[in-house]
């Protein structure tokens, strides 16, 4: 395994059929353009690949998260953001989340809006003297399949 994060990310999304891994692809480079300033920490867990956008590098401060299913890939946001044109699918207390179609998506007004929200949410904020690093925070050794 290399110790480049770029490269594993990238070798764990081509376990993934390739309408996925390039909707997936295209997601993730979109939001590291939009949170520059944000850490990406990425887990590839046992269900799914999950980026989780942080302003210090803690799980617990990330702001959103993207997650990479075998189907479909979702942006997952605090379940306390106002919903009301009702795209928000799940019904935790903590997280819900979006099925991305594609990257277009991430410019609709409602979820623009929750991004936003999550951003401005940020504890810490973001320092716009930071500029993110991506960090492979975890690989679950079983998972499921990929594809």
């Amino acid at each position: 395994m290399t110790n480049n994060p770029e490269a594993q990310l990238a070798g764990f999304l081509a376990a993934y059929s390739p309408e996925v891994a390039d909707r997936a692809t295209a997601i993730l480079a979109w939001m590291r353009v939009l949170l520059p300033h944000a850490d990406a920490l990425v887990y590839d867990n046992y269900n799914a690949l999950a980026v989780a956008f942080s302003p210090n590098g803690k799980t617990g401060a990330a702001i959103c998260s993207i997650a990479v299913y075998p189907r479909w890939v979702s942006l997952f946001v605090s379940a306390t953001l106002a919903d009301p044109t009702g795209i928000m699918r799940g019904d935790g207390g903590r997280l819900r989340h979006v099925v991305l179609d594609d990257v277009a998506m991430l410019d609709r007004a409602d979820v623009a809006a929750f991004i936003a929200a999550s951003i401005a949410r940020a504890q810490p904020p973001f320092d716009p003297a930071h500029m993110g690093q991506l960090v492979i925070k975890s690989v679950s050794a079983k998972q499921r399949p990929r594809r």
